[in-house]
C-alpha cells in the first residue's frame, strides 16, 4: 500500500509539473540510430542530452545522472548485441563507462560520458556494418579472435572452432571482410594494444604477454610495422591518466 500511495503521488506531481516522458518509439529510434551506425543522427540526439528531466532516480543530481547512464548503457549494449556486436565487447564497453561514471564527480562530466558512450557504440556498429559480414562463421570467428587475443590464434585453430576447413575459412573471411585472416588478427592485437597504452599503465612486457606475443621485441616490431610508431612514442603522445 505504501508503494501504491507513493506511486500515485509521484504520478500526480509529474502531471502537475507538466513532465512528459518521451514516446517509446522515439527512444527505440535513438537505439536504432546507434545500431545502424548513424553518426549524424546520434550526434543530433546527444546535443539534447543536457538535462535529465524525465526520470528522477536520485535527489542528488550527479548520482541521478549516473543512474541514467547505467540504464542507457544496458539498453544500448543489448540492442547492439542483437545487431551483430560481440557479447563480450558490448558488455565490457558498458562496464568501462559505468566505472568512469562512478569516478566522475560532476553532473556535466557524467552527461559528457553518456554522449561519449553513445558515439563510441555508434562508431563500433558502423565499423561492423562496413565489414559487410553476413556469414555467421565469419562473425563467430571475429568474436573468438577478440575474446582470445592472448592465445596463439592460428588459422587452423580458428577453423577448428568454426568447424570449417582452414583454406575455406581463409577464403570466406577475405571475401567478406577484404582482409586476410592473419592480418586481421594482428590488427586486432595492435588495436587493443593502442587502447592499453592509452588508458592503462601496464608495461610493454605485460601488454605483449596479454596479447599473445612470444616476446616484447616482437610486439614492438609488429606495433611499429602496423602503426608507424613505437609503443613508447604512442603512449607518450596519447596516454590518458587512469585518475
Amino acid at each position: 500500500m505504501k508503494v501504491r500511495n507513493e506511486l500515485n503521488y509521484c504520478l500526480f506531481l509529474q502531471k502537475t509539473n507538466g513532465i512528459k516522458r518521451p514516446p517509446v518509439n522515439e527512444e527505440m529510434k535513438q537505439y536504432l540510430d546507434i545500431c545502424n551506425g548513424d553518426m549524424e543522427s546520434v550526434r543530433q540526439n546527444i546535443e539534447k542530452i543536457t538535462e535529465l528531466h524525465t526520470r528522477q532516480l536520485s535527489e542528488n543530481p550527479v548520482r541521478n545522472a549516473r543512474y541514467h547512464l547505467v540504464i542507457d548503457a544496458s539498453a544500448i549494449a543489448k540492442a547492439c548485441i542483437q545487431n551483430g556486436m560481440g557479447h563480450d565487447e558490448a558488455y565490457t564497453l558498458t562496464d568501462i563507462y559505468i566505472r568512469k561514471a562512478d569516478q566522475c564527480k560532476s553532473y556535466d562530466g557524467v552527461i559528457k560520458l553518456i554522449q561519449e558512450m553513445q558515439l563510441d557504440f555508434t562508431e563500433r556498429m558502423q565499423e561492423i556494418r562496413k565489414q559487410h559480414v553476413v556469414s555467421i562463421h565469419v562473425r563467430k570467428c571475429i568474436d573468438y579472435i577478440y575474446e582470445n587475443l592472448r592465445e596463439n590464434l592460428t588459422v587452423n585453430a580458428l577453423a577448428a572452432y568454426c568447424c570449417l576447413h582452414p583454406s575455406y575459412l581463409s577464403k570466406l573471411f577475405y571475401t567478406e571482410t577484404g582482409t586476410h585472416l592473419k592480418t586481421f588478427i594482428l590488427n586486432a592485437k595492435i588495436d587493443t594494444a593502442q587502447n592499453l597504452l592509452k588508458y592503462s599503465s601496464l608495461s610493454y612486457l605485460d601488454i605483449s604477454a596479454a596479447l599473445g606475443f612470444s616476446s616484447q621485441s616482437l610486439f614492438i616490431h609488429t606495433f611499429r610495422q602496423i602503426t608507424g610508431t613505437t609503443p613508447k612514442k604512442y603512449r607518450k603522445e596519447h596516454y590518458i591518466s587512469e585518475q
